[in-house]
């Protein structure tokens, strides 16, 4: 039987995470950077482990203004501590509630700088193994966030995005781009269909319009199919 893991980001200040986390299989939850403070990362992993729900790590850079959107905000041992810090914020409130982190998954602008930037991967990769040895690294496959996890002897969950559009290449339209994000189920359940058997992970962000229906929608559309919703464990 064909499986995917159905994941949302989460903790963000959306107003459908309780609904999204009735319907997917796994999470990443802000934890300080872009979003994300001790009350809605305790609410958050409250709800996920009352859902059955797989959680992740969802750090970024240190831009609350700018919702870890800007391309290049911060390098080096600032970048290291930030993420690191962030992880382990995470981790606490977790380990509080009995549960335990099984991925991290970058948020935003640090997502897409490790695309193809083999040092900012190597980072974020070696801030995984310094925090939570043994947890899987979540990106986009055929990267250097790939390239990275296998350096460092991490299990790697590749991702596609149901409600982002591509490039031809397989990267992501940058957001600022006219159509970046698909807002309508015409778009978004092929898209999906498209990725299965492709990737391990398939993403919906929180805060797309419309995210907690078009959520149910593929689950729907996909279990129908005889494909089973299971989140990946590191």
């Amino acid at each position: 039987m064909l499986t995917v893991d159905l994941n949302a980001d989460l903790g963000e200040g959306g107003p459908c995470d309780a609904e999204l986390l009735k319907i997917v299989s796994s999470c990443n939850i802000a934890c300080g950077g872009h979003a994300g403070d001790p009350e809605s990362m305790r609410e958050t992993v409250v709800l996920a482990i009352s859902n059955d729900v797989a959680m992740g790590a969802h750090p970024s850079y240190p831009d609350r203004d700018g919702f870890g959107r800007c391309s290049g905000y911060l390098k080096g041992d600032e970048l290291r501590k930030s993420i690191a810090t962030q992880i382990r914020a995470l981790q606490s409130v977790a380990e509080e509630q009995g549960a335990a982190l099984v991925h991290v998954k970058p948020h935003g602008a640090l997502y897409n700088d490790a695309v193809n930037d083999r040092e900012l991967s190597d980072l974020v990769a070696a801030c995984i193994v310094a925090t939570s040895p043994g947890v899987a690294f979540v990106g986009l496959p055929d990267s250097e966030m790939q390239h990275a996890a296998s350096r460092h002897s991490l299990k790697f969950v590749a991702e596609g995005f149901i409600d982002r559009a591509y490039k031809d290449d397989g990267q992501l339209v940058p957001r600022s781009e006219p159509g970046a994000v698909h807002k309508s189920l015409d778009q978004v359940l092929p898209q999906a269909l498209s990725l299965v058997g492709k990737v391990e992970t398939l993403c919906i962000h929180g805060d797309t319009p419309g995210a907690a229906e078009a959520a149910a929608a593929v689950r729907n559309e996909l279990e129908n199919r005889g494909v089973e919703i299971r989140a990946v464990r590191g």
